[in-house]
């Protein structure tokens, strides 16, 4: 790993030298693609360094050690060892991760789609918890969330739930949470503590850019209005404010109930209509590419997940890379750094395999 990424950094004088020429400056696209390898040169450069500083800490204290004698001092060498070694290892997996070559789709806005599948209205429960953990992990990695739709459950929860990420390595860090997610757990109107099992599917769709976005002839679409359901407030089901669409030549569909307001609810539903359509035609265009919409979501059967979560034993365990985490109360809170970083890994390794 090391000789990879000082193998990296030699690259960084030249791009901050190139950076500075006017005709550079002057070629927008050029510019912005150094920009952002400059971006990313200097994030495995920090991270690095970081790894470098604490190795080298994590060293002197176990030299000074072996010469000490004080009883109290050694105790304060090994709480000083073990506070270092699991920093020294998160880090060092970050450092993996940032190795995974940049993908131009790295930064692209995303929008998440969560849909309650088999298990009623303890998957609909459970949309809202996935809801709220990416919530708190989007705050983790500073994104910024935009909210699009939702659609409450009776019991609680949500039967789907839509919303916008963008940030730095958004989709990057997002795209291996597309799928079925299976949970399981004894439901709080479980009177025999009996573990129910219920499944979500999880979307993750490329916001289109203007580079790649599509213009839509209104007469392939179908738009309806219709009241809105489920809880909400007053306005509910008071007005035709819902709005479904439907593009007739590919048969993608989107709706949105949130607003008041029919034509702010056209206006969002035509947003996740658009990156409906684009993943589509990506997924035509290149039949490798892993973030499809169908393949993602499936059909939500108990028989498909790409994860189970556990509650009872604070288990979850990702079925696609064999890697189990006794550390479920702190992922529902936001905490997914170990999962998502492995899988990273995981299928850049994989996928360097199968190109060789």
């Amino acid at each position: 790993m090391k000789d990879k990424v000082l193998e990296l950094l030699l690259e960084l004088p030249k791009i901050e030298s190139d950076l500075s020429l006017p005709e550079v400056v002057r070629d927008k696209k050029r510019y912005k693609d150094l920009t952002s390898k400059h971006k990313y040169l200097m994030q495995v450069k920090d991270a690095w360094e970081k790894v470098e500083k604490l190795s080298r800490d994590l060293a002197d204290a176990k030299e000074l050690k072996k010469s000490e004698q004080d009883p109290e001092v050694l105790k304060f060498y090994e709480e000083e060892m073990a506070d270092l070694e699991p920093k020294i290892l998160k880090l060092n997996q970050e450092v993996e991760t940032l190795l995974v070559p940049p993908d131009p789709n790295d930064h692209k806005s995303s929008i998440i789609e969560l849909r309650a599948g088999a298990g009623g209205d303890e998957a609909a429960i459970f949309v809202g918890d996935c809801a709220r953990m990416y919530t708190y992990f989007a705050e983790k990695k500073g994104w910024n969330l935009e909210f699009l739709s939702s659609t409450p459950s009776d019991m609680g929860g949500f039967k789907e739930y839509q919303f916008v990420l963008s940030g730095p390595n958004v989709y990057r860090l997002m795209k291996y949470e597309a799928g079925t997610h299976r949970v399981q757990r004894v439901p709080e109107t479980e009177s025999q503590g009996r573990v129910h099992t219920s499944t979500i599917t999880v979307a993750v769709l490329i916001e289109p850019d203007e580079e790649e976005d599509i213009d839509l002839d209104e007469k392939d679409l179908r738009i309806d209005t219709y009241r809105s359901s489920g809880a909400g407030g007053q306005h509910v089901n008071t007005t035709d404010s819902a709005v479904r669409i439907t593009h007739i030549p590919t048969g993608a569909v989107a709706y949105c109930q949130q607003e008041r307001s029919q034509i702010k609810n056209r206006e969002k539903a035509m947003r996740l209509l658009r990156a409906k359509i684009v993943d589509e035609m990506r997924r035509k265009k290149e039949e490798e590419f892993a973030s499809t919409r169908a393949s993602q979501v499936g059909t939500g059967d108990r028989s498909e997940r790409i994860r189970t979560y556990n509650f009872p034993q604070n288990r979850v365990t990702d079925h696609r890379i064999d890697l189990t985490l006794y550390s479920l109360d702190r992922m529902m809170e936001g905490d997914l750094d170990n999962m998502i970083n492995a899988l990273v890994t995981f299928f850049y390794q994989k996928n360097f395999e199968t190109n060789e």
